[in-house]
């Protein structure tokens, strides 16, 4: 029998959020861990905020806008804020009733400016490392480390000389801008949108933009990003970010640290060697700088097979991070976005690690 139409829309609704959500949906578990961390997290919360004035919007509900914002790949905050407003998922996890209002999208990301940044966003993804420590996850002793280009929210037209001496950019939106012969370099050129960015280009035949880089440092067991770092794009930039992360997360003596070749310089692998960690950074054809003796071994082997996990990572912060073309202007606010980005990477690879056997 065929169900008619009815075109009278109900006044109330009986049920709630909580049994909207299917009792077996991915996003139940991962409001666990982070409402976990979330937690503990509460004292830094306190000192971020004023003790007077008009409340904000609660750094919890942020955060848990933010990490929707990361897994459902929400390309901007009006597209978040539209979606908050009628996708009964999207309140249920970040905590907001049915008959909650949704906050401006200004308002959002005023309030968002104060949270993203790189000591808070350190210490929310420390805070999911020590979870996945806990849960035994976490490799002290084999790590793999790579970096990537991120593309700055900045176009060829805004790299303009320092000192102001070029031409002046027309009025309106779209100008039409030609600078073909000219030389243009970060020693005498800079972006007027965001000028931390730096033109860079890591191929010989490739296309020079306006980016940054972010590093990133993970275990080889599972995978898992142990450290972040990111910084403007140069050419030592990868060498020195590097160094940067193994000071701060490698600490057992003969631990191993894998790397493609760009890695393979002599500045780099002493700096290893003095620290006592062993460099199993893939050789070059000619002139490397890792002796055939380490090359020969089966560990070496098996950390060139485990290293490529790592571009697991880089992979997922593009296609579903959002992570390809920052949406923010200066190093400060895309260190946070980053680490908020791994930090969702690592809570999705824990709910996976800790999914239960089945019968």
């Amino acid at each position: 029998m065929r169900g008619q139409e009815n075109s009278q829309s109900s006044m109330f609704s009986y049920i709630s959020l909580e049994q909207r959500v299917p009792i077996d949906h991915p996003l139940r578990r991962l409001r666990l861990l982070v409402d976990g961390i979330l937690a503990n997290m509460s004292a830094m919360f306190d000192e971020r905020y004023s003790h007077t004035g008009r409340p904000s919007i609660p750094p919890e509900h942020l955060l848990r806008a933010l990490l929707l914002q990361i897994l459902f790949t929400v390309r901007s905050e009006r597209l978040l804020m539209e979606q908050l407003d009628y996708n009964l998922l999207f309140r249920w996890f970040v905590g907001l009733s049915m008959d909650d209002a949704v906050w401006d999208r200004t308002v959002f990301s005023i309030n968002r400016d104060r949270l993203l940044c790189t000591d808070m966003g350190r210490e929310f993804f420390r805070r999911v490392l020590y979870l996945a420590e806990w849960q035994g996850f976490v490799s002290d002793e084999h790590f793999s480390v790579d970096g990537t280009m991120i593309e700055a929210w900045a176009s060829h037209k805004s790299f303009v000389r320092k000192d102001g001496s070029g031409p002046d950019v027309p009025p309106g939106r779209n100008p039409e801008v030609d600078f073909k012969g000219e030389k243009r370099s970060n020693a005498t050129h800079q972006s007027a949108t965001d000028p931390q960015s730096r033109l860079y280009k890591k191929g010989e035949f490739t296309e020079a933009k306006l980016r940054y880089m972010t590093h990133a440092l993970a275990e080889n067991r599972n995978g898992l990003i142990v450290d972040v770092e990111t910084t403007q794009a140069n050419g030592r930039a990868e060498w020195e970010a590097a160094q940067t992360m193994i000071v701060r997360s490698v600490r057992k003596p003969g631990a191993t640290v894998g790397a493609d070749k760009g890695y393979d310089t002599a500045g780099f692998v002493k700096a290893l060697t003095r620290r006592g960690i062993k460099a199993h950074i893939a050789r070059k054809a000619t002139g490397s700088a890792v002796d055939g003796r380490t090359a020969r071994g089966k560990g070496y082997a098996m950390s060139l097979r485990r290293r490529k996990m790592i571009e697991e990572a880089f992979g997922w912060i593009k296609t579903v991070g959002g992570l390809r073309k920052t949406r923010h202007k200066g190093l400060e606010k895309l260190s946070g976005q980053a680490l908020f980005t791994f930090a969702a990477y690592n809570l999705t690879r824990l709910l996976n690690l800790m999914r239960p056997a089945t019968a």
